[in-house]
C-alpha cells in the first residue's frame, strides 16, 4: 500500500509538471503563469518614494518570510523621475534615488527579489511626471538596462487615444512590443482601469490588466467617484476611482471567464493593514482577491505591519488558491440582497466557487450583510455549471477544509515580526516556504498548511453550512471522498 501511495504521488507530480509546462507555452511571454505577488508603495506612500523606502521594505519582505511565500516583486510606483535627458532618456530623481535605479535593482535582486517600475501610456504619469507615450522603445530599453522585471503601465493623460478597444490595444501594444524587443523578461501589468474592456484584448500582449477604477480602503462604502457597480453587466464608460472592495468584487462576476494562466484580471492592490476596514473585512478582501486569481500586491507599510495584518498576508492555505496552476477566477453562483443593511444602506450575500487543478473545489460564502448569519450552499448550486443536482460531482460526498482555521495567532505573528519565530517546521500548520516545496507539490503531498483544517463533510447532494460574521467570509476547500467499495455478495 505504501508503494502504491508513493507511486500515486509521483504520477501526480509528473502530471503537474507537464501541465505547468504546457501553460508556460500558452502565455504571451512566459511570465505570470500564476498571478504575480509582491508589494507596491502607492496605497501607503503615494509620491513619498525613496531608495531607502524600497530597500528597507525589500529587506522586511525577506525577514518576515513573505518572499518565501511567493511575494517577489518590489514595485516602485509613480513620482520617481525628473524628466528626460537631452537625448530623451528617462532620468531618475537622484535626490530620492542617489545611487540610481540600476543600484536599486541590483540590491533588490541580491535579496532574491525582483524589481518593478511604473510609467503611463500617456504624455504624463498620473502624478504629472514624464510618461512613455511615443517613447516606448527608448523607455523599454532604459527599464531593461536598469534591471527592471515588472512594468506597471498606467492610463493617465492619454491624449484621447481611448474610447474603442482598438485604440487602447494599439497604445498598450506599442509598449508590449518594445519590452519584448529588449530581450529581458519583464512582466507587463496594464493599468487602464478596465477602460475599453481590456479583458477582451490584453491576453495576447500583457500579463494582467486592471479591471476597475482604483480601490480605496473601504469594504462597501459607495462613492460617486466610482460610478459603476458591476450591475451594468459590465459595461462601464467611466471607471473612476475610490472603488470599494465589494464594488470591485462584484465587477469580477461578469468577466470571470477572461482569467487564464499568464493573463489575469487585476483587482488592484491590497488594502490590508491600512486601517480603514475591520479584521473580518480584510480577511474577505484578501480571500476574494486570492480566489479570483488577482495579482496579490501588498499595499501597506510592511515595515510597521501589525500582527493581524501579517497573519492575513501570510495565510498559505489562501495563497495556495491564488497560485493554483489551474489559473481561473471564481464563478458567483448566486447573490441576494438582505434586509440587515449597514450605515451605507448596503447589504447582500453571495456564493462563489472555483474548481482547482487537482479537482478540489474552493467555495466562498460572502456575508456583506450587517450581522452574523448562517449561510449555506448546496452541492447542486456549487456544481450548477456541471448539471446541478444531475451532475456526477453533486452526487459525491466531500470533506470540508476551513482555509482560515490555521491562521497564525497574534502571538506567533509577533514572533515573526520581532525575529524570534525560528525556522519553519515541515509540519507547520500556519507557515509555509514555497522555495522548499511549491504550492502545487505541497497540495499533492496534502500539506496541512495548504489544506486548512478538516472541519466536517458534506454528503452526496448535501449542503455546506457555515456561520459567517458581518462583512466576513467562509472560505473552504472541498475534496471528494474516496468512493466506498461495496463487498460483492457471497455466492
Amino acid at each position: 500500500m505504501a508503494c502504491l501511495h508513493a507511486f500515486t504521488i509521483a504520477v501526480t507530480l509528473a502530471l503537474l509538471a507537464a501541465k505547468a509546462s504546457s501553460q508556460l507555452l500558452n502565455t504571451y511571454n512566459g511570465l505570470a503563469v500564476t498571478p504575480a505577488m509582491g508589494w507596491d508603495n502607492w496605497n501607503a506612500f503615494g509620491c513619498k518614494v525613496s531608495e531607502e523606502l524600497l530597500l528597507g521594505t525589500a529587506q522586511k519582505i525577506v525577514d518576515l518570510g513573505l518572499r518565501d511565500l511567493g511575494y517577489q516583486y518590489v514595485i516602485l510606483d509613480d513620482c520617481w523621475s525628473t524628466g528626460r535627458s537631452s537625448n530623451g532618456t528617462l532620468l531618475a530623481d537622484l535626490t530620492k534615488f542617489p545611487n540610481g535605479m540600476a543600484h536599486v535593482a541590483d540590491q533588490i535582486h541580491s535579496m532574491g527579489l525582483k524589481f518593478g517600475m511604473y510609467s503611463s501610456a500617456g504624455y504624463f504619469t498620473c502624478g504629472r511626471y514624464a510618461a512613455s507615450l511615443g517613447h516606448e522603445t527608448q523607455d523599454a530599453q532604459t527599464f531593461a538596462d536598469w534591471g527592471v522585471d515588472y512594468l506597471k503601465y498606467d492610463n493617465c493623460y492619454n491624449a484621447g487615444q481611448a474610447g474603442t478597444q482598438m485604440l487602447s490595444y494599439n497604445r498598450y501594444n506599442a509598449m508590449s512590443e518594445a519590452l519584448n524587443k529588449t530581450g529581458r523578461p519583464i512582466l507587463y501589468s496594464l493599468c487602464n482601469w478596465g477602460e475599453d474592456s481590456p479583458w477582451n484584448w490584453a491576453q495576447t500582449m500583457a500579463n494582467s490588466w486592471r479591471m476597475s477604477g482604483d480601490v480605496y480602503d473601504s469594504f462597501d462604502r459607495p462613492d460617486v467617484r466610482c460610478p459603476c457597480t458591476g450591475d451594468e453587466g459590465y459595461d462601464c464608460a467611466l471607471p473612476g476611482f475610490h472603488c470599494s472592495v465589494l464594488n470591485i468584487l462584484n465587477k469580477m462576476a461578469s468577466i470571470q471567464s477572461k482569467t487564464e494562466p499568464g493573463a489575469q484580471s487585476d483587482m488592484d492592490m491590497l488594502e490590508v493593514g491600512n486601517g480603514g476596514q475591520s479584521d473580518d473585512e480584510y480577511k474577505t478582501h484578501f480571500s476574494m482577491w486570492a480566489l479570483n486569481a488577482s495579482p496579490l500586491i501588498i499595499g501597506t507599510d510592511i515595515r510597521s505591519m501589525s500582527p493581524s495584518s501579517l497573519s492575513i498576508y501570510s495565510n498559505p492555505a489562501v495563497i495556495a488558491l491564488n497560485q493554483d496552476p489551474a489559473v481561473a477566477a471564481a464563478v458567483r453562483h448566486w447573490r441576494y440582497y438582505v434586509s440587515d443593511v449597514d450605515e451605507y444602506d448596503m447589504g447582500e450575500i453571495s456564493m462563489w466557487a472555483r474548481v482547482l487543478n487537482n479537482s478540489d473545489v474552493a467555495v466562498a460564502l460572502v456575508n456583506a450583510g450587517n450581522s452574523s448569519r448562517e449561510m449555506n450552499a448546496t452541492l447542486a448550486e456549487i456544481f450548477f455549471d456541471d448539471g446541478a443536482e444531475r451532475s456526477p460531482q453533486a452526487k459525491m460526498g466531500y470533506d470540508v477544509y476551513d482555509l482560515w482555521a490555521y491562521r497564525m495567532d497574534n502571538a506567533s505573528a509577533t514572533q515573526v515580526l520581532n525575529g524570534t519565530a525560528g525556522e519553519i517546521s515541515p509540519n507547520s500548520t500556519t507557515r509555509y516556504n514555497v522555495t522548499v516545496m511549491s504550492y502545487a507539490k505541497g497540495l499533492a503531498m496534502n500539506s496541512t498548511a495548504l489544506m486548512g483544517n478538516l472541519t466536517g463533510s458534506v454528503p452526496p447532494l448535501g449542503t455546506l453550512t457555515a456561520t459567517v460574521p458581518r462583512h466576513g467570509v467562509g472560505l473552504f476547500r472541498l475534496r471528494a471522498k474516496a468512493p466506498t467499495m461495496k463487498k460483492r455478495d457471497e455466492l
